[in-house]
Order: structure tokens, then sequence, then C-alpha cells
């Protein structure tokens, strides 16, 4: 696709982050948007930044839960009454980052909110869109994994196996759907994306999807629960915790998710202009950052030392995960 000129594309999670720099690099470059997320307050603002930049490109905005095949099936309806029934791109990015670990019934409910939402809103999206992008003369589905996708893990003491599950996932569908397209609709392709550490409010939205207070408004029992959670770590980060007091520990991690979004090696605008380039090379694969690429690297080098600790500490040490860890906290 070597233009985006003309053409009509679906963004899922455009509210914020990667999902509200796609729609105005998009706009921006003449392709009418229609864009979907959770909370209209932010796609408001991602409306206005399209305007700003594009006045007269076509940008309309729906609210939809995309773990939902209902709201994706009326998501669709919407698009295809505003826009026409041909769809050209599909930038499935919705995601939020939690789900934690499997060994406990009391996080069922917030690991498979994770799970349908990071899994099942790529699969319901590709199934929805499917027949109108394949009615275009030339389609894309561009769908957002993560370097969680290819490596399951953000550090020795934090589980997080809902969220990489989903990511597998999501690589593994979307290069089965390189073959099937080749074979059944020639002229539309797919790429899977992997990010490294972006600088988005993933984060703070994930909370809130989740229904969960920031850290500064934690209860004690919340903090007691968090304390816990850090000091299974053991060694200095456990005798840094026990020493803190419960504001300390909420100032602590409030500050992280801030830092997160704020103070990462790719922004959320920079990760944008690379998946759009790639897309428009007709690359499958497309890696953002040079952290994913260099965690690519290793894990590649030594797939069977990916999960032993010696192989996460020399990572930790060269900086790669401590951008990660903040998303989960």
């Amino acid at each position: 696709m070597d233009s985006f000129k003309g053409k009509i594309a679906v963004v899922t999670g455009g509210g914020t982050g990667m999902g509200r720099e796609l729609c105005v690099q998009l706009v921006k470059e003449g392709c009418a948007v229609a864009t979907c997320d959770v909370m209209m307050d932010n796609l408001t603002e991602t409306k206005a930044l399209c305007s700003a930049v594009a006045p007269d490109i076509e940008v309309t905005l729906h609210q939809c839960d995309v773990s939902s095949e209902t709201e994706i099936n009326r998501f669709r309806d919407e698009v295809v009454a505003a826009h026409g029934n041909k769809i050209n791109l599909v930038f499935n990015n919705a995601g939020i980052g939690a789900g934690g670990t499997i060994t406990s019934e009391d996080s069922r409910e917030e690991w498979e909110r994770t799970f349908n939402v990071c899994w099942y809103g790529v699969y319901y999206s590709c199934r929805a869109f499917m027949p109108h992008v394949i009615d275009s003369d030339e389609g894309w589905f561009v769908n957002t994994s993560s370097i969680n996708g290819f490596w399951a893990s953000i550090g020795p003491n934090t589980p997080h196996t809902s969220y990489c599950a989903a990511k597998f996932a999501v690589k593994g569908f979307t290069e089965a759907m390189v073959t099937d397209l080749r074979l059944n609709a020639p002229h539309v392709g797919a790429s899977v994306v992997m990010p490294g550490h972006i600088g988005t409010s993933i984060a703070i939205n994930s909370g809130q999807i989740l229904g969960r207070s920031g850290p500064l408004d934690w209860s004690d029992a919340e903090v007691k629960e968090v304390r816990e959670e850090m000091m299974k770590a053991q060694g200095p980060v456990a005798e840094e915790v026990m020493n803190l007091s419960d504001d300390q520990i909420r100032e602590v991690l409030h500050q992280r998710q801030l830092d997160f979004r704020d103070n990462a090696p790719t922004t959320a605008a920079q990760a944008a202009t690379i998946i759009l380039k790639d897309v428009k090379a007709g690359r499958w694969r497309i890696l953002v950052g040079d952290d994913a690429y260099r965690i690519d690297a290793k894990v590649r080098e030594k797939p069977e030392d990916a999960y032993e600790l010696g192989f996460l500490e020399s990572i930790t040490v060269e900086g790669d995960l401590n951008e990660l860890i903040a998303s989960t906290e």
C-alpha cells in the first residue's frame, strides 16, 4: 500500500497513545478514520487533534468495548453506515495491561477481562471487518501484539500471564493470516506489531477500565497487598519496600505510571510513524523501538535461557526491562 490518501481506516483504542497518534497521522495523509474506545472523552480529544491537522478529512467516533462481539458488530455497522461498505485498513490497537497470576481465583475476573480485550478484541474485529476489507481494492489488517508476544515475561518477580498469553495469541493468529490471506484474498495483507516500551497511558487507563483506583487513592489494605507482592522479589527491592511508608509506596507507584508514559525511549507518535511506514512497505512483522529489537535478538540467540533468572537479570541490568515494570503496578 503505497499511500493512505483516499483510504478508509478503522482504529480501535483511538482515545490515547498509539491509537490516537495513528488517527492523527492517518488523517494528515488524507485517510478517513473511524475510531473507537471505551472512553468517549478521550475520543473527543483525538478528534480535535485530527481536525487541527486535517479539518476536511472525516473522522467518526464510536464507543465500543472490543471484548464484546456484540459491541464490535455494532461498531462495524456504524462504520459502514458512516463510511460505506469498503474498508481499507483495520488497526486493532486496543489493549489493557493487567492479568497477573493464574494460580489464584481471586484475580480471575481481571485475568479474563485482560485476555478478552487483548485477544478477542483483535479476533472479533478481524471477523467483523473482514468482508468489508475484502470488498476494497486494497486492504490491510494491523494487529498490535507486544514484545510479550514472543517473550512472556516482564521480570523475574512479576507474573503477567494473561497479557502475555493474549499477545502470543495475537502474534500467532496474525502470522497465520499472512498465508490465509495470500491464498484466499491476495489483495489483503496483515502485519503484527510488537512494540517495546512506548510512552502511553496504558498503565493508568488499564486501572480505570478495570475499576481500580489510582495508587494515590489506595486504601491501607490495598497498599498492604501491593507491599506483600513487592516483597516477594526479595533482595534489595524487598529491603527497600520494607522501609517505605504506605504513603511512600503510593507515591512511588504513582510516579512509575507517570514515568512509563513520559520517559519512554519511544513516544507514541514515533511508534505510529514506524507502524505506518512499515505497513506501506508491506512488512508483516513490525518491531517498534530499539528495546524491542534487542530483546528479540536475545531471545532468538538463546531461547532455552529466556526464562532463566540470569537471562532476566542481564536484561534488567541493561535497562530493557526497567521501563516495562510500571505497566503492571
